[in-house]
């Protein structure tokens, strides 16, 4: 079955920086689109960024030019590179498979931007 294992949220300064995996198994990951979304307190989860097949990428506008989706197809694993952080973006990260509509989703991990 289709597991999706995020990895490396935590606690980060404003304009540090932090990175995110996402490990998947169950299917065949080069063949597929996957996101990253994100859901904070009182808030709808939104889209944060995601990345075709072939490595194509899109963002929130929010996000644009700090952050950073990227795949290793050998390693099964997508990719959230995080820089200068923002309180805002303080949230539970999920991964998910699509990247035109949601499969799968991860269990999430928390990222917390604070000094």
């Amino acid at each position: 079955q289709v597991q999706l294992v995020e990895s490396g949220g935590g606690l980060v300064q404003p304009g540090g920086s932090l990175r995110l995996s996402c490990a998947a198994s169950g299917f065949t990951f080069s063949n597929v689109g996957m996101s990253w979304h994100r859901q904070a307190p009182g808030k709808e989860r939104e889209l944060v960024a995601r990345i075709t097949s072939a490595g194509a990428t899109n963002y929130a506008d929010s996000v644009k030019g700090r952050f950073t989706i990227s795949r290793d197809n050998a390693k099964n694993t997508v990719y959230l590179q995080m820089n200068s952080p923002k309180p805002e973006d303080t949230a539970i990260y999920y991964c998910a498979t699509g990247f035109w509509s949601v499969g799968n989703w991860g269990q999430g991990t928390q990222v917390t931007v604070s000094s």
